[in-house]
Protein backbone atom coordinates (compact mmCIF):
# COMPACT_ATOMS: atom_id res chain seq x y z
CA UNK A 1 0.00 0.00 0.00
CA UNK A 2 0.89 3.27 -1.18
CA UNK A 3 0.58 6.76 -1.85
CA UNK A 4 0.94 9.14 1.06
CA UNK A 5 3.47 11.20 2.44
CA UNK A 6 3.74 11.53 5.91
CA UNK A 7 6.04 10.98 8.46
CA UNK A 8 4.89 8.36 9.99
CA UNK A 9 4.89 6.42 6.19
CA UNK A 10 8.46 7.74 5.92
CA UNK A 11 9.53 5.86 8.74
CA UNK A 12 7.99 2.85 7.89
CA UNK A 13 9.44 2.66 4.51
CA UNK A 14 13.00 2.66 6.68
CA UNK A 15 12.52 -0.40 8.16
CA UNK A 16 13.86 -3.07 6.26
CA UNK A 17 17.16 -0.56 6.21
CA UNK A 18 17.14 0.15 10.41
CA UNK A 19 16.74 -3.78 11.27
CA UNK A 20 19.89 -4.10 8.76
CA UNK A 21 21.84 -1.25 10.35
CA UNK A 22 21.23 -3.04 13.57
CA UNK A 23 21.91 -6.71 12.41
CA UNK A 24 25.12 -5.11 10.63
CA UNK A 25 26.22 -3.32 13.48
CA UNK A 26 24.21 -4.60 17.24
CA UNK A 27 26.21 -8.12 17.74
CA UNK A 28 29.04 -6.41 20.17
CA UNK A 29 26.46 -5.39 22.71
CA UNK A 30 23.80 -8.58 21.96
CA UNK A 31 26.33 -10.66 22.95
CA UNK A 32 27.58 -8.88 25.97
CA UNK A 33 24.10 -8.29 27.05
CA UNK A 34 23.68 -12.00 26.53
CA UNK A 35 26.71 -13.31 28.73
CA UNK A 36 25.51 -11.28 30.97
CA UNK A 37 21.81 -13.26 31.22
CA UNK A 38 24.65 -16.81 31.27
CA UNK A 39 26.44 -15.56 34.17
CA UNK A 40 23.68 -14.67 36.28
CA UNK A 41 21.81 -17.48 35.11
CA UNK A 42 18.33 -16.37 36.09
CA UNK A 43 15.47 -18.28 38.10
CA UNK A 44 12.90 -15.56 36.22
CA UNK A 45 12.92 -12.20 33.95
CA UNK A 46 11.47 -9.40 34.87
CA UNK A 47 10.35 -6.46 32.10
CA UNK A 48 10.14 -2.86 32.75
CA UNK A 49 7.67 -1.02 29.68
CA UNK A 50 4.98 1.50 29.15
CA UNK A 51 2.80 1.90 26.14
CA UNK A 52 4.48 -0.11 22.30
CA UNK A 53 7.52 -0.64 24.41
CA UNK A 54 5.68 -3.13 27.01
CA UNK A 55 4.29 -4.44 23.99
CA UNK A 56 8.12 -5.20 23.02
CA UNK A 57 7.93 -6.93 26.32
CA UNK A 58 5.24 -8.85 25.76
CA UNK A 59 6.77 -10.11 22.89
CA UNK A 60 9.87 -11.31 24.52
CA UNK A 61 8.35 -12.69 27.45
CA UNK A 62 6.33 -15.28 24.73
CA UNK A 63 9.74 -15.44 23.03
CA UNK A 64 11.85 -16.58 26.69
CA UNK A 65 9.66 -18.68 27.82
CA UNK A 66 9.35 -20.55 24.71
CA UNK A 67 12.85 -20.65 23.72
CA UNK A 68 14.71 -21.29 27.31
CA UNK A 69 11.38 -21.98 29.75
CA UNK A 70 12.57 -18.84 32.09
CA UNK A 71 9.12 -16.92 32.28
CA UNK A 72 8.79 -13.06 32.24
CA UNK A 73 6.86 -11.07 34.19
CA UNK A 74 5.75 -7.21 33.73
CA UNK A 75 6.68 -5.06 36.84
CA UNK A 76 4.37 -2.04 36.93
CA UNK A 77 6.96 0.87 37.52
CA UNK A 78 4.92 2.70 40.00
CA UNK A 79 6.05 -0.03 42.15
CA UNK A 80 9.16 1.87 42.61
CA UNK A 81 8.05 5.51 41.77
CA UNK A 82 4.95 6.02 43.23
CA UNK A 83 4.86 3.33 46.19
CA UNK A 84 8.35 3.16 46.81
CA UNK A 85 8.60 -0.58 47.46
CA UNK A 86 11.33 -2.90 47.02
CA UNK A 87 11.33 -5.81 45.28
CA UNK A 88 13.22 -9.44 45.70
CA UNK A 89 15.21 -9.37 41.95
CA UNK A 90 18.54 -10.86 43.12
CA UNK A 91 17.88 -13.47 41.07
CA UNK A 92 16.44 -12.28 38.05
CA UNK A 93 17.30 -10.03 34.78
CA UNK A 94 15.51 -7.17 34.55
CA UNK A 95 15.04 -5.71 31.17
CA UNK A 96 14.10 -2.13 30.52
CA UNK A 97 12.78 -0.98 27.47
CA UNK A 98 12.12 2.38 26.54
CA UNK A 99 12.95 4.42 22.87
CA UNK A 100 13.63 7.63 24.76
CA UNK A 101 14.96 6.16 28.17
CA UNK A 102 14.20 9.79 29.85
CA UNK A 103 10.61 8.59 31.72
CA UNK A 104 11.53 8.98 35.16
CA UNK A 105 8.96 5.87 36.19
CA UNK A 106 11.25 3.40 34.21
CA UNK A 107 14.19 4.84 35.09
CA UNK A 108 13.63 4.84 38.64
CA UNK A 109 12.27 1.48 38.19
CA UNK A 110 15.49 0.44 36.66
CA UNK A 111 17.28 2.18 38.88
CA UNK A 112 15.31 -0.41 42.07
CA UNK A 113 15.89 -3.49 40.09
CA UNK A 114 19.24 -2.36 40.08
CA UNK A 115 19.74 -2.25 44.03
CA UNK A 116 17.93 -4.98 44.59
CA UNK A 117 20.15 -7.24 42.37
CA UNK A 118 19.05 -7.36 39.12
CA UNK A 119 21.11 -7.87 36.40
CA UNK A 120 20.04 -4.68 34.36
CA UNK A 121 19.76 -4.33 30.70
CA UNK A 122 18.13 -1.45 28.98
CA UNK A 123 17.13 -1.70 25.07
CA UNK A 124 16.80 2.10 23.79
CA UNK A 125 17.07 4.61 20.99
CA UNK A 126 19.32 6.32 23.18
CA UNK A 127 22.33 5.56 24.08
CA UNK A 128 22.82 8.49 26.49
CA UNK A 129 19.87 8.18 27.64
CA UNK A 130 18.87 8.37 31.96
CA UNK A 131 18.04 4.98 31.24
CA UNK A 132 21.24 3.67 29.82
CA UNK A 133 23.32 5.41 32.61
CA UNK A 134 21.18 3.57 34.95
CA UNK A 135 21.75 -0.10 33.47
CA UNK A 136 24.39 -2.34 33.70
CA UNK A 137 23.86 -3.11 30.15
CA UNK A 138 22.67 -1.14 26.94
CA UNK A 139 21.56 -2.29 23.97
CA UNK A 140 21.32 0.85 21.35
CA UNK A 141 18.67 0.06 19.06
CA UNK A 142 20.18 2.00 16.50
CA UNK A 143 16.93 2.96 14.49
CA UNK A 144 17.49 6.58 13.62
CA UNK A 145 15.50 9.64 14.59
CA UNK A 146 11.84 8.88 14.83
CA UNK A 147 9.37 12.21 14.78
CA UNK A 148 6.44 10.84 14.18
CA UNK A 149 4.64 10.56 17.84
CA UNK A 150 3.35 6.74 16.53
CA UNK A 151 6.30 4.43 17.08
CA UNK A 152 7.10 2.46 14.62
CA UNK A 153 10.79 1.57 13.41
CA UNK A 154 11.37 1.97 17.21
CA UNK A 155 9.30 -0.87 18.02
CA UNK A 156 10.83 -3.01 15.31
CA UNK A 157 14.27 -2.49 16.01
CA UNK A 158 13.47 -2.79 19.85
CA UNK A 159 11.69 -6.34 19.21
CA UNK A 160 14.38 -7.31 16.82
CA UNK A 161 17.36 -6.43 18.84
CA UNK A 162 15.64 -8.38 22.28
CA UNK A 163 14.79 -11.39 20.63
CA UNK A 164 18.19 -11.42 19.29
CA UNK A 165 19.52 -11.25 22.58
CA UNK A 166 17.40 -14.28 24.10
CA UNK A 167 18.88 -16.43 21.19
CA UNK A 168 22.17 -15.49 21.48
CA UNK A 169 21.31 -16.66 24.97
CA UNK A 170 19.55 -19.80 23.76
CA UNK A 171 21.97 -20.12 21.40
CA UNK A 172 19.28 -20.63 18.92
CA UNK A 173 20.97 -20.65 15.39
CA UNK A 174 18.34 -21.18 13.54
CA UNK A 175 16.58 -18.23 15.13
CA UNK A 176 19.66 -16.59 14.85
CA UNK A 177 19.70 -16.88 11.34
CA UNK A 178 16.69 -16.16 10.82
CA UNK A 179 17.03 -12.39 12.47
CA UNK A 180 19.56 -11.87 9.88
CA UNK A 181 17.53 -12.68 7.53
CA UNK A 182 14.49 -10.29 8.42
CA UNK A 183 15.45 -7.12 6.68
CA UNK A 184 14.30 -9.20 2.84
CA UNK A 185 10.96 -10.09 4.79
CA UNK A 186 10.15 -7.21 5.67
CA UNK A 187 11.24 -4.90 2.51
CA UNK A 188 8.18 -7.09 1.16
CA UNK A 189 6.01 -7.08 4.50
CA UNK A 190 6.18 -3.06 4.34
CA UNK A 191 4.47 -3.31 0.92
CA UNK A 192 2.11 -5.71 1.66
CA UNK A 193 -1.69 -5.59 0.21
CA UNK A 194 -4.26 -4.75 2.90
CA UNK A 195 -5.99 -2.59 1.15
CA UNK A 196 -9.31 -4.31 2.02
CA UNK A 197 -8.88 -3.64 5.27
CA UNK A 198 -8.32 -0.62 5.12
CA UNK A 199 -11.15 -0.10 3.14
CA UNK A 200 -13.55 -1.90 5.21
CA UNK A 201 -12.26 -0.02 8.64
CA UNK A 202 -12.56 3.52 7.10
CA UNK A 203 -15.59 4.56 8.41
CA UNK A 204 -15.54 1.89 11.48
CA UNK A 205 -15.52 3.65 15.28
CA UNK A 206 -14.21 0.08 16.76
CA UNK A 207 -12.12 -3.05 15.78
CA UNK A 208 -11.22 -6.12 17.88
CA UNK A 209 -7.39 -7.11 17.56
CA UNK A 210 -6.89 -10.70 18.13
CA UNK A 211 -3.58 -12.96 18.67
CA UNK A 212 -2.15 -15.52 20.65
CA UNK A 213 1.43 -16.72 22.04
CA UNK A 214 3.90 -14.17 20.00
CA UNK A 215 1.46 -12.21 18.07
CA UNK A 216 -1.01 -11.55 21.24
CA UNK A 217 1.67 -8.90 21.31
CA UNK A 218 1.30 -7.59 18.08
CA UNK A 219 -2.48 -7.48 18.46
CA UNK A 220 -1.65 -5.46 21.36
CA UNK A 221 0.62 -3.14 19.13
CA UNK A 222 -1.98 -2.60 16.41
CA UNK A 223 -5.01 -1.53 19.11
CA UNK A 224 -2.73 1.37 20.58
CA UNK A 225 -1.88 2.16 16.87
CA UNK A 226 -5.47 2.50 15.55
CA UNK A 227 -7.10 4.09 18.78
CA UNK A 228 -3.77 7.04 18.21
CA UNK A 229 -3.74 7.42 15.00
CA UNK A 230 -7.07 6.60 13.16
CA UNK A 231 -9.24 7.59 16.42
CA UNK A 232 -10.68 3.96 16.51
CA UNK A 233 -11.39 2.89 19.42
CA UNK A 234 -9.83 -0.73 19.69
CA UNK A 235 -9.71 -3.64 21.71
CA UNK A 236 -7.12 -6.80 22.25
CA UNK A 237 -7.85 -9.83 23.13
CA UNK A 238 -6.07 -13.40 22.81
CA UNK A 239 -8.26 -15.53 20.70
CA UNK A 240 -8.32 -17.90 23.77
CA UNK A 241 -10.44 -15.14 25.42
CA UNK A 242 -12.83 -13.13 22.61
CA UNK A 243 -15.48 -15.68 23.06
CA UNK A 244 -15.30 -15.84 27.16
CA UNK A 245 -17.69 -12.30 26.69
CA UNK A 246 -16.51 -9.82 24.69
CA UNK A 247 -18.35 -11.68 21.71
CA UNK A 248 -21.06 -10.16 22.66
CA UNK A 249 -20.66 -6.84 21.25
CA UNK A 250 -19.92 -8.25 18.09
CA UNK A 251 -22.65 -7.58 15.29
CA UNK A 252 -22.75 -7.77 11.43
CA UNK A 253 -20.15 -6.60 10.00
CA UNK A 254 -18.19 -6.03 12.95
CA UNK A 255 -14.38 -5.37 12.07
CA UNK A 256 -11.92 -7.96 13.36
CA UNK A 257 -8.22 -8.50 12.86
CA UNK A 258 -6.46 -11.58 13.80
CA UNK A 259 -2.80 -11.34 13.85
CA UNK A 260 -1.61 -15.02 12.99
CA UNK A 261 1.75 -16.70 13.05
CA UNK A 262 2.75 -19.72 11.48
CA UNK A 263 3.23 -21.65 14.74
CA UNK A 264 1.31 -23.72 16.95
CA UNK A 265 -1.30 -21.10 17.63
CA UNK A 266 -2.24 -20.75 14.05
CA UNK A 267 -5.23 -23.51 13.80
CA UNK A 268 -6.73 -22.39 17.59
CA UNK A 269 -6.65 -18.77 15.86
CA UNK A 270 -8.12 -19.61 12.99
CA UNK A 271 -10.89 -21.80 14.15
CA UNK A 272 -12.04 -18.50 16.38
CA UNK A 273 -11.88 -16.20 13.94
CA UNK A 274 -14.05 -18.44 11.38
CA UNK A 275 -16.41 -18.78 14.14
CA UNK A 276 -16.75 -14.98 14.38
CA UNK A 277 -16.80 -14.80 10.47
CA UNK A 278 -20.18 -17.22 10.82
CA UNK A 279 -21.46 -14.91 13.36
CA UNK A 280 -21.45 -12.14 10.97
CA UNK A 281 -18.68 -10.20 11.61
CA UNK A 282 -15.95 -8.44 9.34
CA UNK A 283 -13.36 -10.93 9.95
CA UNK A 284 -9.51 -10.76 8.61
CA UNK A 285 -6.89 -13.28 9.38
CA UNK A 286 -3.09 -13.23 8.54
CA UNK A 287 -3.25 -16.42 7.25
CA UNK A 288 -4.25 -18.67 4.06
CA UNK A 289 -5.74 -21.31 6.16
CA UNK A 290 -8.67 -19.97 6.88
CA UNK A 291 -12.51 -21.05 5.62
CA UNK A 292 -14.67 -18.08 6.31
CA UNK A 293 -12.50 -15.24 7.98
CA UNK A 294 -11.17 -12.99 4.72
CA UNK A 295 -7.85 -13.80 4.05
CA UNK A 296 -4.80 -10.73 4.39
CA UNK A 297 -1.18 -10.83 2.97
CA UNK A 298 0.93 -12.45 5.29
CA UNK A 299 4.69 -12.64 4.77
CA UNK A 300 5.96 -16.13 6.41
CA UNK A 301 9.90 -15.87 7.75
CA UNK A 302 12.29 -18.17 8.20
CA UNK A 303 11.16 -18.51 11.42
CA UNK A 304 7.90 -18.89 13.56
CA UNK A 305 9.30 -15.91 16.54
CA UNK A 306 10.06 -13.46 13.26
CA UNK A 307 6.87 -14.37 11.84
CA UNK A 308 4.88 -11.45 14.39
CA UNK A 309 8.06 -8.98 13.39
CA UNK A 310 6.86 -8.89 9.84
CA UNK A 311 3.10 -8.59 10.48
CA UNK A 312 3.52 -5.29 12.45
CA UNK A 313 5.15 -4.04 9.64
CA UNK A 314 2.77 -4.90 7.10
CA UNK A 315 -0.21 -4.01 9.80
CA UNK A 316 1.76 -0.05 10.28
CA UNK A 317 1.91 0.21 6.48
CA UNK A 318 -1.50 -0.14 6.54
CA UNK A 319 -3.24 2.14 9.59
CA UNK A 320 -1.05 4.96 8.34
CA UNK A 321 -2.96 4.74 5.31
CA UNK A 322 -6.29 4.07 7.04
CA UNK A 323 -5.35 7.28 9.41
CA UNK A 324 -4.68 9.35 5.98
CA UNK A 325 -8.06 8.14 4.47
CA UNK A 326 -10.02 9.16 7.69
CA UNK A 327 -8.25 12.67 7.53
CA UNK A 328 -6.17 12.33 10.36
CA UNK A 329 -2.30 13.61 10.17
CA UNK A 330 -1.13 10.39 12.27
CA UNK A 331 2.06 12.38 12.61
CA UNK A 332 0.50 14.08 15.61
CA UNK A 333 -2.41 12.90 16.78
CA UNK A 334 -4.48 14.82 19.35
CA UNK A 335 -3.69 15.67 22.89
CA UNK A 336 -0.38 12.89 22.28
CA UNK A 337 3.53 13.99 22.55
CA UNK A 338 6.38 12.30 21.05
CA UNK A 339 8.06 11.25 25.15
CA UNK A 340 5.57 10.81 27.51
CA UNK A 341 7.65 11.02 31.14
CA UNK A 342 5.51 9.62 33.84
CA UNK A 343 6.05 10.00 37.08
Amino acid sequence: MTGSSTQMRHEITQIPDVVAHLVDNGQRQITTAADALTLKDPAFLTSIARGSSDHVATYLKYASELMVGIPMASVGPSIASIYKRPLNLSNSVALTVSQSGKSPDIVEMAQMATRQGATTIALTNDAHSPLAETCEHIIDIQAGHELSVAATKTFLNSAVAGLWVLAEWANDKDLIKAIHQLPEYLAKAVKADWSEACAALKNQNSVFCLGRGPAFAISNEAALKFKETCQIHAESYSSAEVLHGPVSIVDTNFPIIAFVSNDAAESSVISVADQLAEKGANVFVTSTKSQTARQLEAIRTDHPLTDPIALIASFYAMVEQLAVARGINPDAPRHLKKVTETR
